[in-house]
């Protein structure tokens, strides 16, 4: 990717998904088009326990936001983790890819922002964004892939509709079809 981009979508109140700001150019190309349609955005703080002696947010804790995106990411599709567990299906991180671009720091808010880019029958692949809430500023970028599984057996299953539903309104798949 060439450049920082810088998202220009904030959250409509209760919706749990974004819409473009003021202003935003939707013909914007690379991730920020993956992003438009469906992006959910979930604002967090940098706690000095994810910080190196400089203040610095240490490397895999953008992991670990990226989870937290994913968790507030079902939640506001209308199906919190444990109920869709309770349900009969997980989902198990097959992969996982991130890319930094500059440092978070203590006590920064950040924006975690994610897409749905595919929803397979089995799979579910999400591009995340780490950026920071002041100026927008692109700190990492990456893909998970979940796959579906039968919680108890932990064998790959169909993703159920019901989690298909929840995940849709962030999916840029479904932006594309309707």
């Amino acid at each position: 990717m060439e450049g920082s981009i810088s998202c220009k979508f904030c959250c409509t109140a209760g919706a749990g998904r974004c819409v473009p700001a003021a202003g935003a150019d939707s013909r914007a190309g690379g991730s920020l088009a993956l992003m438009t349609a469906a992006a959910f955005r979930h604002r967090t703080r940098v706690r000095w326990a994810e910080c190196d002696l400089q203040g610095v947010a240490f490397y895999p804790h953008y992991l670990a936001w990226f989870d937290l995106a994913m968790t507030e990411l079902w939640r506001a599709g209308g199906l919190p983790y444990g109920e869709m567990i309770e349900g009969g299906a997980d989902m198990v991180v097959a992969e996982a890819g991130i890319r930094y671009r500059a440092s978070a720091r203590f006590d920064e808010e950040i924006d975690l922002v994610a897409t749905v880019r595919r929803l397979g029958s089995t799979s579910i692949t999400t591009w995340l964004r780490v950026e920071r809430a002041e100026d927008g500023t692109l700190l990492a970028e990456g893909e998970l892939r979940h796959v579906c599984v039968d919680p108890r057996r932990m064998e790959k299953r169909e993703i159920p509709e019901r989690v298909r539903a929840a995940l849709a309104p962030f999916s840029a798949e479904a932006e594309r079809v309707a």
